[in-house]
């Protein structure tokens, strides 16, 4: 079992920044983590993903550019750097985990956090 938490969510002004974080525990076995977002009334959105040792990273289409993802494998934690944020980035932003190789399908993915709250004024 891995467990999920992230944090770092908040309200940003447009072109502003903010750098979310996902704590991972419970389980020590090799897995590559991802980030997704969901926005209301619309379907959960690929963000993001990186493998054990970060060498294979894939990212959206809407964020390339302008988000980084991270991890700290010593501390477990995987962050979201996210920069020029524009209102249509409001949305949860969901951390997830699997064991194997990185994957943009979010079905592909056996853990989940809670999410984080993402809302970026006009």
């Amino acid at each position: 079992q891995v467990q999920l938490i992230e944090s770092g969510g908040g309200v940003v002004k447009a072109g502003g920044s903010l750098t979310l974080s996902c704590a991972a525990s419970g389980d020590d076995d090799i897995y590559a983590m991802a980030w997704f977002r969901q926005a209301p009334g619309k379907e959960r959105e690929f963000v993001a993903a990186i493998s054990w040792a970060g060498g294979n990273i894939h990212y959206g289409d809407s964020v390339k550019g302008r988000f980084t993802i991270s991890r700290e494998n010593a501390k477990n934690i995987v962050g979201l750097q996210m920069r020029s944020l524009k209102p249509e980035d409001t949305a949860v932003y969901y951390c997830a985990a699997r064991f194997g190789q990185v994957q943009v399908i979010g079905g592909k993915y056996t853990y989940w956090g809670q999410g984080t709250q993402v809302t970026v004024s006009s």
